[in-house]
């Protein structure tokens, strides 16, 4: 059913996360109104500036949005990041538990040159780029981050996909002793979270790999060290804290489309005109926002970026291939 006036607080996360962590709307209101407490900026976090190439107008088209960036504070507080976690504060708040160095990430499958590689040996050499992006989350809110990194395409190319390459496979780290909610009685989910994406998604210049947010290295909460950026999907397709990408023939399992598939699919497409089972999709609440000043805005197809990628879905069923 849709709810026209807006989203019940029951409908804002997957059932059985909801069922099992504090009311959605109190969080809404933490994540704008508590920001006055500590702030959350990123120099006070002690977050390393970084080497990049700054985002402009002229930046390729997609590239950039001249739309309000949200705030870091609410960035870096309002999270959905479940192996910290149900409640949108818990990453914030527990992530600094998440040892990012040393970190390594296995490249395995359909490739010349499969191997396990330390991150900073990977990232030697890349040119990382400013890429100010919208982020939709399935649960109808969104975010204009600026994130630092580099295309997925670039790091891809470099061990040599062979010609069965047809989907990539993503895996995040795996600690509970790292990441609380990993070993929760309250989760629901199969560890490691999964994800994955079709060769040419993960190969358009739209897909990065993001390192950093607002000129400084990504924070824990956000998916430090690596997180997988897909400005056209929903938010849960931006896999965090990567430790294995694997290149294949098939397409892979994923998280919540295992966990939910009814209502989560393998595409996760940002698309108006398909309501999740449990509410509408056609509006979003655009951080930051409060239940006095709730910032609702239409959604854009493909989040604003047909542009760019409709091609890519040409002659297919988008409300069958959600």
């Amino acid at each position: 059913m849709a709810f026209k006036s807006g989203i019940p607080p029951s409908e804002i996360t997957p059932e059985s996360v909801y069922l099992k962590r504090r009311d959605f709307m109190k969080g809404s209101v933490l994540a704008t109104a508590a920001l006055a407490g500590v702030p959350l900026h990123a120099a006070a976090m002690d977050l390393k500036p970084l080497d990049y190439r700054k985002a402009s107008t002229s930046s390729p088209a997609g590239y950039f949005t001249d739309e309000s960036q949200t705030p870091f504070d609410d960035i870096a507080r309002y999270n959905n990041f479940y192996e910290f976690g149900l409640d949108k504060r818990d990453p914030a708040k527990y992530a600094d538990r998440l040892q990012t160095r040393p970190w390594t990430v296995a490249i395995e499958g359909e490739v010349d040159r499969p191997g396990t590689y330390d991150l900073d040996e990977l990232l030697k050499g890349v040119t990382l780029e400013e890429r100010v992006y919208r982020l939709r989350c399935v649960e109808a809110w969104s975010m204009v981050v600026p994130w630092v990194g580099f295309p997925l395409s670039a790091l891809l190319s470099r061990f040599g996909p062979t010609s069965r390459a047809k989907y990539v496979a993503f895996e995040t780290l795996y600690a509970p002793e790292q990441m609380p909610g990993q070993k929760s009685l309250f989760s629901t989910i199969a560890w490691p979270y999964v994800e994955g994406l079709r060769m040419d998604e993960a190969m358009h210049p739209l897909t990065i790999l993001a390192v950093g947010l607002y000129g400084r290295v990504l924070p824990n909460q956000n998916g430090a060290p690596l997180r997988l950026v897909v400005p056209w999907k929903y938010g849960f397709k931006s896999i965090k804290s990567i430790v294995k990408i694997r290149l294949q023939e098939t397409q892979p399992p994923t998280t919540w489309s295992q966990s939910a598939p009814e209502e989560y699919g393998f595409y996760a497409n940002v698309n108006p005109f398909v309501d999740h089972p449990r509410w509408s999709q056609r509006y979003e609440r655009r951080l930051p926002s409060s239940l006095l000043g709730v910032n609702r805005i239409p959604t854009q197809l493909f989040n604003g970026y047909a542009d760019q990628v409709a091609p890519l879905y040409r002659d297919m069923d988008l409300s069958r291939f959600y």
